[in-house]
């Protein structure tokens, strides 16, 4: 069976009363993937807003594997220290990654992010040497559009997670760029100007889906009709 684990921020965690873009991609690959599967990781919660804890268990259809690796206000910061011993437990073949928008908000530039990239990337093979990760750059939001210097480190961490990506595929641990969602507008995309809404939701889980397909042969295009 093979067993994939979300690891990202906000926008992949959600919020109490979503179905979240995993939501979204877990009905395609049940339409498309061909082989058992599974979700996996060592959190099932939602984001809950009224407390601003992780402990909602609300999602708008709980019918699907939960499992995942992401956390509200989480970046490459956090998930650098922790993805070995996750990938080790859950027994992850295929991590698919969101990741950035906290770290250079908060806590790193846009070369400190990239330098956890690289850690990130060695961890994750220390514990699966096959491991295969999909991951997608930082997507422009509102912050993007009204912060000039933000942007600027956005861009700049977008330019070396290309570069990173490239250096450090390999044949037996392959690393892949997942291409920025077709058309995602956060205007129209998103409900505050970051968090995906439904239409939002649907481009991030069928960018990840074209990206397995096209590169990996995992599923079909993607439908959002799924």
């Amino acid at each position: 069976m093979l067993r994939f684990m979300f690891v990202g921020d906000s926008m992949t965690i959600g919020s109490a009363g979503e179905h979240t873009w995993r939501y979204r991609l877990w009905q395609h690959l049940c339409d498309s993937c061909g082989r058992p599967f599974t979700f996996v990781g060592p959190r099932e919660t939602l984001h809950d807003p009224t407390t601003d804890e992780p402990t909602s268990h609300a999602y708008a259809d709980p019918d699907f594997p939960r499992a995942h690796l992401a956390g509200w206000g989480e970046g490459w910061h956090h998930m650098t220290p922790i993805v070995a011993e996750t990938v080790r437990a859950c027994r992850a073949d295929v991590l698919l990654v969101s990741l950035g928008l906290i770290d250079l908000g908060f806590y790193t530039n846009a070369e400190q992010t990239a330098a956890n990239v690289r850690a990130f990337v060695a961890n994750a093979r220390s514990a699966n040497p096959r491991v295969r990760m999909a991951v997608m750059p930082v997507l422009h939001n509102v912050r993007v559009d009204a912060d000039e210097t933000f942007a600027g480190q956005v861009a700049r961490f977008n330019d070396l997670l290309s570069k990173t990506v490239a250096d450090l595929d390999a044949p037996r641990s392959p690393l892949l760029l997942v291409p920025p969602p077709t058309a995602y507008d956060f205007h129209t995309d998103t409900y505050d100007g970051t968090h995906p809404n439904e239409s939002g939701e649907h481009r991030i889980a069928g960018a990840f889906a074209q990206a397995l397909h096209e590169e990996w042969g995992l599923g079909r295009p993607y439908s959002a009709s799924s």
